[in-house]
């Protein structure tokens, strides 16, 4: 009874996180990822596409693509439809079409050790392997979005192929960003057009966010009172692994995950997977 009248009072005050419970409409698109892997980046590249007449900030980007694990309910619903929502929620039945990136676990341990660090949510002297277990082993903060594995096997082996699925990699993003936004704009139903992609992609660049990011940090929900020697924009590249992540923590990430690192096209660099296991083309 008490906890009903809490989440009814939060609800009417609007302060409580929208997170996996909020009213889905039908025009409603999901942008979904496992944490740190492009998920602020192509709600930037988007805001872009959407609103042109826009200057997109970190000051603004919450009313125009919301986040679940940040906004209210009350303000997901205040946003003008159709609405495109950001989070991180394992496969929701209830979405009407959905954006998944994913990311190889390899750099995306990487990139959430120093996004733990800058919450003060673990010590800078906290073991790299040590970490790279926690992640594995569902440990980590955000274990109510399951693990990397179970996060992106939930979607891709419930949506992928479904005309109202769109399935990303982060590293094809990074290889040919024009191409991949132009097959997200084709999802949205807006024009492709080139020079309105090419200046979603210069408005939406690692280096400009970065200095943004510096200017408004303390605009944005997600960077205010945050440490601001760890940039929440990293260094947005791929295969960092190969030269920061001990060959232990790369070997028990592809042992457990292997088989749908695979499928969805990351190569395996110390663990080989049976013969008769083949990997999903892209």
């Amino acid at each position: 009874m008490i906890y009903g009248i809490r989440t009814v009072a939060k609800y009417l005050l609007g302060i409580d996180k929208a997170g996996r419970h909020f009213k889905i409409f039908p025009d409603d698109t999901m942008l979904v990822s496992y944490p740190r892997s492009g998920n602020t980046w192509m709600r930037f590249l988007i805001a872009h596409l959407m609103f042109p007449d826009h200057e997109i900030t970190f000051a603004n980007i919450e009313s125009l693509i919301p986040d679940t694990s940040s906004q209210s309910s009350r303000a997901l619903k205040s946003i003008p439809r159709p609405r495109i929502i950001k989070t991180h929620e394992y496969f929701d039945h209830r979405y009407p079409r959905t954006i998944y990136i994913v990311r190889d676990p390899r750099d995306v341990v990487l990139s959430y050790y120093d996004f733990q660090r800058k919450y003060r949510q673990i010590e800078d002297c906290y073991p790299l392997d040590r970490y790279a277990d926690d992640f594995v082993s569902g440990r980590l903060i955000s274990a109510s979005w399951g693990t990397w594995a179970e996060n992106v096997g939930s979607w891709i082996h419930t949506r992928n192929g479904s005309p109202d699925f769109l399935l990303l990699r982060y590293e094809d993003m990074l290889d040919d960003t024009l191409s991949q936004l132009a097959r997200v704009a084709d999802f949205l139903r807006v024009p492709r057009d080139p020079q309105r992609l090419r200046r979603a992609a210069e408005l939406s660049s690692a280096d400009r966010m970065r200095q943004l990011e510096q200017q408004q940090h303390e605009r944005w929900i997600a960077t205010r009172k945050r440490r601001t020697d760890i940039p929440f924009i990293g260094t947005a590249g791929s295969g960092g692994w190969k030269a920061a992540l001990p060959a232990g923590c790369i070997r028990q990430i592809e042992s457990t995950w292997g088989r749908l690192m695979a499928e969805v096209g990351y190569p395996l660099s110390v663990t080989n997977l049976p013969s008769e296991v083949p990997a999903r083309s892209r």
